[in-house]
């Protein structure tokens, strides 16, 4: 019985473990790459300074994902998750044509 037990005990500690990990990893949105679908519709760029400014009229310097109402995340974060993409993850220094003034 004695070995059971210490077994027990030993497992504990790396079930514990391995959960807390994988609770970590699910917690983590995906990054939205600019060839997603949804982001070429609005124009997402990662880097601001690369939005085409005649296809895009609505671009402002200061309208950055990290400003926006949609930005999930605090504005010194360098990547949130983003309302307009089902909560996948942009980069604060991006932009794209959802921009909403924060409130």
């Amino acid at each position: 019985m004695m070995t059971t037990r210490r077994i027990f005990l030993t497992t504990i500690p790396a079930a514990a473990l391995s959960l807390g990990l994988g609770k970590t990893a699910f917690a983590r949105a995906e990054v939205l790459p600019e060839s997603d679908p949804a982001a070429v519709a609005l124009g997402y760029k990662a880097d601001a300074s690369k939005v085409d400014v005649k296809k895009w009229p609505t671009y402002a310097k200061d309208r950055l994902c990290a400003n926006c109402q949609l930005y999930a995340g605090k504005s010194t974060d360098p990547m949130a998750p983003c309302g307009a993409f089902g909560g996948k993850q942009v980069s604060a220094k991006g932009w794209c044509a959802a921009w909403v003034k924060k409130a």
